[in-house]
């Protein structure tokens, strides 16, 4: 009987040590039930959280560490109406003076000497641009430089202890990753939107005169422009710059310059005060079995000249009409786009190998490209 008591006792004892040890450390166990509070209402409660660590699947950190340096732009400029100035329009609806147009769009810091990146297309024609950071705080910005083909534009603004993103490697994304887009739609304040990487490379899309972006499902809608695009350690990938839509609003196609061509715009716009790109003076079109057989080529790869500027680069190098460009500085030329692209990136005043075939054979032709004229061009 003695030796039953001693178990007992002993059971007794580890139980309420286990007890103490759970209330003290985990008491959220104990709370299985509804708890009732102060109106006799019965609730459910999930036990608390330390708050140390994000839930699993959460891109909390990174939004946290990118979105300071997202900021919000507003627009305005005056607008006169074509017609205020002829006397008949005056005569039937008065003297009309300028009107005050907004616009509204996102921005993301990438220096802390307050320099931004945006969109052309948000600040072009603007008469005076305003910066929104997270903080409240703002600013007046001022155009730096702007490059309409690529439709980006580098803004400026004179404030201290700035946060800064931090740039990763858009040469690595693949077709999957997971992606945030960071800006401010609608004007109803900064959102993150998550999404996955959709497609690379999407050319053809009639947007900008260089185009290779990244395709994703991430929600962007207007004024998400300008804004950036992140993966989920919060770097920034690429600038959000325009979706697909027949309503105005997301349907899970956007599209993002990636920040490698950002990179190149920008250093160049700072360096330069412009974007320097090489040009060879040539009219290039898709390679299709219509135009092989009207100039009498047998290719069926690369881009096909039919025009040639007299007196261009190219011209001067012994290109001619018909010629088909495989290769630029060792690099294949598939479409028109891959050839803009790949003649944009030489150096002016430099020469560059070119592959060309010529009716039935392949030459090889050196080129020394000119700057390309700058084009103005108007959303």
């Amino acid at each position: 009987m003695k030796r039953y008591w001693l178990l007992f006792s002993q059971a007794v004892t580890v139980l309420l040590a286990a007890y103490f040890v759970v209330t003290t450390l985990q008491p959220g166990w104990l709370q299985r039930g509804p708890a009732t509070n102060g109106t006799g209402i019965s609730l459910i409660e999930a036990p608390p959280s330390s708050g140390s660590q994000p839930a699993a699947g959460s891109f909390s950190t990174a939004a946290r560490k990118a979105a300071p340096a997202v900021v919000s732009i507003n627009t305005s400029k005056e607008v006169r109406h074509p017609r205020s100035d002829d006397p008949w329009f005056q005569f039937f609806f008065g003297d009309q003076g300028p009107q005050a147009q907004t616009g509204l769009g996102s921005g993301v810091i990438i220096s802390p000497d307050g320099y931004i990146l945006t969109n052309n297309h948000v600040v072009e024609g603007a008469d005076e641009i305003e910066v929104t950071l997270t903080d409240s705080r703002r600013a007046r910005a001022t155009v730096i430089g702007t490059d309409p083909e690529t439709d980006l534009a580098v803004l400026k603004v004179q404030l201290d202890k700035l946060p800064v993103i931090v740039l990763g490697d858009s040469d690595k994304l693949a077709v999957g990753d997971q992606v945030l887009a960071i800006g401010n739609p609608f004007g109803v304040g900064q959102t993150v939107t998550s999404g996955i990487v959709s497609a690379l490379g999407r050319t053809h899309l009639g947007i900008n005169t260089f185009e290779n972006f990244i395709q994703t499902d991430a929600a962007i809608n207007p004024g998400n422009s300008g804004g950036a695009l992140v993966d989920v350690n919060g770097n920034l990938m690429g600038i959000n710059t325009a979706i697909y839509s027949r309503s105005g609003g997301s349907m899970g196609i956007g599209f993002a310059i990636p920040v490698s061509t950002a990179r190149q715009v920008l250093e160049g716009i700072v360096r330069d005060g412009q974007v320097t790109r090489g040009w060879i003076g040539v009219e290039p079109n898709e390679l299709s079995p219509e135009l092989a057989q009207t100039f009498g080529v047998k290719a069926t790869e690369g881009v096909i000249i039919t025009g040639v500027l007299q007196g261009g680069p190219a011209a001067q190098a012994g290109i001619r009409p018909g010629d088909v460009i495989l290769k630029v500085a060792g690099k294949p030329t598939d479409n028109v786009s891959q050839l803009l692209t790949a003649v944009a990136a030489l150096q002016p005043g430099q020469a560059a190998s070119f592959e060309l075939q010529r009716g039935d054979t392949q030459i090889k032709v050196s080129v020394v490209p000119g700057t390309r004229p700058r084009v103005q061009q108007r959303r």
